[in-house]
């Protein structure tokens, strides 16, 4: 990796060992202050609804910039200042309002800089997959740890023990303050047209779908596991686990693109991340099944998100790359983040983890039945 990409990489490590704590822990940390399943839900639904207002509000303000570089550094230090105030926070009014703050800010960083790598890559972009693995490393670091140390410290001290991470992440920005913004590239006509493209609806909708299957995954995953007796330190284990392959299949990913195609190997990942929520639902008890299932992680999440930025590189080139991104964080994260963590949510009171993962495996399995019939048409 030459130095020029090595400050690309240091943000996705610093920004997805955040997440790392984030993501498989805040639902644990609002269980233990005696909070319901809706309210866990309503927060991861508050957090992905954010991802529809946030990305394209600071994607209007970064585009009129000469200067967005500084406007991606500012996204980091709020990020950092809103996640603080989860440390002040109890009732259900509280966290939901931090939540949306907090959200809003964490949310709109992400796209733009995905926008700031691509273009830094320009034309090799298959080689995004061995640079965004860092993040994915960053994830695995936290993950694997916390659940001991949410064990050993106490599950009401998450906040306390995460924020020095986003401090990290404030640090990582930093050398990215200068950047400036790409030159313009009328590569495909005006921005309007790019939503009429072939292919870019149906592939928002899946796209859409598959983060609405992946709710119950990143909501209850870890309640589902401790309630099935699974202990602080072996949760750990199967979500580091699950990223320990991701990382091994983002440095491969650009070789199966350029072997199979994006539109073959999106039509499997969905397949198996089918057969992924179908597993997780009926066999929580066993510990190995649940790793056997983390495994597909590698093609639910690395190759399938890997295929899709590529297909980005495609549907939204130049200047317009980091619209285009906010669209997909807009649709995918954002509505299906929201749909999912109440769909999720509502099963879980009514049926436990097994419903809420049941009906995962249902959306999952719309996606691809969807994904199926464009490939037949246009593939």
């Amino acid at each position: 990796m030459t130095t020029s990409f090595r400050r690309f990489a240091i943000f996705y490590f610093c920004y997805y060992a955040a997440l790392g704590a984030y993501t498989p822990y805040i639902g644990r940390w609002v269980d233990a202050l005696g909070h319901s399943g809706y309210v866990v839900g309503g927060m991861l639904g508050i957090w992905y609804g954010s991802r529809i207002i946030g990305p394209p509000l600071w994607s209007a303000l970064v585009q009129r910039s000469t200067r967005p570089g500084h406007w991606f550094v500012a996204g980091s230090v709020l990020t950092l200042l809103c996640f603080a105030g989860f440390t002040l926070t109890t009732t259900t009014l509280q966290l939901f309002s931090v939540m949306a703050l907090f959200g809003l800010f964490y949310n709109a960083v992400m796209p733009q800089f995905e926008a700031m790598t691509l273009v830094a890559l320009g034309t090799r972009s298959s080689d995004y997959g061995r640079i965004r693995l860092w993040g994915s490393v960053g994830f695995l670091v936290v993950a694997a740890s916390y659940g001991w140390l949410l064990d050993y410290w106490g599950s009401e001290h998450f906040p306390l023990i995460t924020l020095p991470l986003f401090g990290l992440m404030v640090c990582a920005a930093w050398p990215h303050r200068n950047d400036v913004p790409p030159e313009y590239q009328n590569q495909i006509g005006d921005a309007g047209h790019l939503w009429n493209r072939p292919g870019v609806r149906r592939f928002l909708l899946v796209a859409l779908l598959m983060q609405t299957g992946f709710g119950a995954f990143y909501v209850f995953y870890t309640l589902h596991l401790q309630r099935h007796g699974h202990s602080g330190t072996a949760i750990g284990s199967l979500w580091a686990l699950g990223v320990a392959i991701e990382i091994a299949m983002f440095w491969q990913v650009p070789r199966l693109i350029e072997r199979f195609g994006a539109p073959r190997l999106m039509s499997i990942c969905i397949g198996a991340t089918v057969l992924r929520w179908i597993v997780t639902a009926f066999f929580a008890d066993s510990f190995v099944l649940m790793a056997a299932a983390q495994l597909l992680h590698a093609l639910g999440f690395a190759v399938f998100h890997s295929c899709c930025m590529r297909q980005m590189t495609e549907f939204f080139p130049g200047r317009r790359a980091a619209a285009g991104q906010s669209l997909l964080y807009g649709f995918s994260s954002g509505l299906g983040g929201v749909l999912g963590a109440l769909l999720a949510a509502t099963m879980w009171e009514l049926n436990g983890g097994q419903g809420a993962f049941l009906a995962s495996a249902v959306v999952a399995a719309i996606a691809w039945l969807i994904y199926a019939m464009r490939s037949r048409t246009q593939h």
